[in-house]
């Protein structure tokens, strides 16, 4: 792994997870290849998190960044990257773990494909529940997906401590102003905004990544809904908000051909799922604005489905 050249960052955002917090520096110190700098940024923690980050700070390759007010986890991944150095980009969120193995596994996988982005791996959830999360058993190239997530708001990652992103695609959405949007699950953002600005998107099939499922969990919790019954209608206003804002900062407005863009995108999957021919189509058929593209797009892409499928490309999950 010496030959490895890529500079790495991990950053760890905490709000009051003192309990968990050693756990979660000390995994990302304790790599089988070391991280060249850990930021911990502390989202103004009004537990012992303090004490303990600064227990780490005399080490020479972790940094930390104490904020004087909470203002939520997009906040921390703004500041974070501001800070970071890396060529690649890991976020750790202060609650989880990763496995020894986790860098040098990321580092193997970018360096064998060089168009990789972003990248987030399987985990194994423990705590209060147990089991491995997978989306798949085998690594998989899931090509690009701008369109797909521009007009049909897919989502393709997983959650915050899975997620590696190289810092040349997160400059281009990071950092985002709309903090109070997203004090929560943040990772909305970097999912969705690697994919809008052009990130190609890789999964890894090894669980190298531990969850913690707690009573804070919000997320696996479901807290939001309960709390709000209205939280996934608020969240689709939040997400034209921040997709609005991503595009333009990257000056980047609609294609004039929608079904050949949206083609070219779907060929981009070496082996696609029956659910993404299914994406693609529902999008030309929704919003190509001529007819003419509309019906060449769906022809077209029916006949690469069926080319694909005597190919033994198409995965039916």
């Amino acid at each position: 792994m010496d030959k490895i050249k890529i500079k790495t960052s991990c950053l760890i955002n905490n709000y009051n997870y003192a309990e968990f917090l050693f756990e979660a520096i000390d995994s990302a110190l304790n790599q089988t290849v070391k991280f060249d700098e850990i930021i911990i940024v502390d989202d103004a923690s009004t537990d012992n998190s303090v004490e303990i980050i600064n227990k780490f700070t005399q080490l020479a390759n972790v940094k930390a960044i104490f904020k004087e007010q909470n203002q939520g986890q997009l906040s921390s991944f703004n500041e974070g990257f501001l800070a970071a150095t890396g060529d690649i980009l890991f976020f750790l969120d202060a609650d989880d773990i990763y496995e020894p193995q986790y860098l040098e596994n990321a580092l193997i996988f970018y360096n064998r494909r060089s168009e990789c982005d972003f990248v987030f791996c399987a985990y194994k959830k423990f705590g209060a529940v147990e089991g491995i999360f997978q989306d798949d058993l085998v690594d998989l190239d899931l090509g690009y997906s701008v369109i797909k997530t521009l007009y049909n708001g897919e989502w393709i990652g997983s959650i915050t401590s899975t997620l590696s992103i190289r810092r040349e695609i997160v400059r281009k959405f990071l950092p985002i102003p709309n903090l109070e949007d997203w004090r929560v699950r943040a990772d909305d953002c970097l999912v969705w905004g690697a994919s809008l600005v052009g990130a190609k998107k890789f999964y890894m099939s090894k669980p190298l990544v531990k969850y913690r499922i707690h009573d804070n969990n919000k997320y696996h919790n479901n807290t939001f809904l309960k709390v709000d019954k209205n939280y996934e209608y608020k969240r689709l206003w939040k997400r034209n908000s921040l997709f609005n804002y991503i595009m333009q900062k990257n000056n980047f407005s609609s294609p004039l051909f929608l079904a050949f863009t949206s083609i070219n995108e779907f060929q981009t999957i070496p082996c696609p799922k029956s659910k993404d021919f299914v994406i693609y189509l529902k999008i030309i058929f929704l919003f190509e604005h001529s007819l003419y593209w509309k019906i060449k797009g769906i022809v077209f892409l029916f006949s690469y489905f069926f080319k694909i499928l005597i190919d033994g490309k198409l995965k039916t999950l």
